[in-house]
């Protein structure tokens, strides 16, 4: 098992964020087991490019702008995910575009890849985010234990 569970997003932009911060609702409620490494990557674009490719499976925690009404949580795997990346998913779409293009052109690319995601509703500078974005972060850290627990992965979850 080697799968990168890696949060996105810039903090100081209000909802760009959230994926970072359900990644720290993440990590503070559940234990992972060993070939599971959960990564802060915020906004480090290619600097990812050697922890990514050491990984067969990669789950993104990201804000994604997929059309859904705001603080929409979404899945999207597989397949799916080049597709949206022919339009903008991500403030991080880019760098993340060009990365999965890059080491799939040095056959380094995860087998298999997914996105969860939360539509945001402020890109402003601003630590906070908004309230209702904030109060979707439980949803994304259920369905990210959802998608672990879907690929056999064993979390405990950790003493309150």
């Amino acid at each position: 098992m080697s799968i990168l569970v890696l949060g996105l997003g810039n903090i100081l932009l209000s909802d760009e964020g959230v994926g970072v911060r359900a990644v720290e609702a993440f990590q503070a409620q559940w234990t992972v087991p060993d070939g599971v490494d959960v990564v802060d990557g915020g906004t480090c674009g290619m600097d990812m490019l050697d922890i990514i490719a050491s990984h067969r499976t990669l789950i993104v925690v990201d804000a994604v702008k997929t059309g859904a009404p705001v603080g929409t949580v979404v899945k999207i795997t597989g397949s799916d995910v080049p597709v949206f990346f022919r339009g903008r998913l991500s403030p991080h779409q880019l760098g993340l575009s060009d990365l999965l293009a890059t080491l799939t052109l040095t056959d380094e690319a995860p087998g298999y890849v997914s996105v969860i995601g939360c539509v945001p509703a402020s890109m402003e500078t601003s630590l906070e985010m908004t309230p209702g974005i904030a109060a979707r972060i439980p949803a994304m850290v259920d369905l990210l234990v959802e998608e672990l627990r879907s690929l056999g992965v064993s979390l405990e979850p950790k003493a309150p």
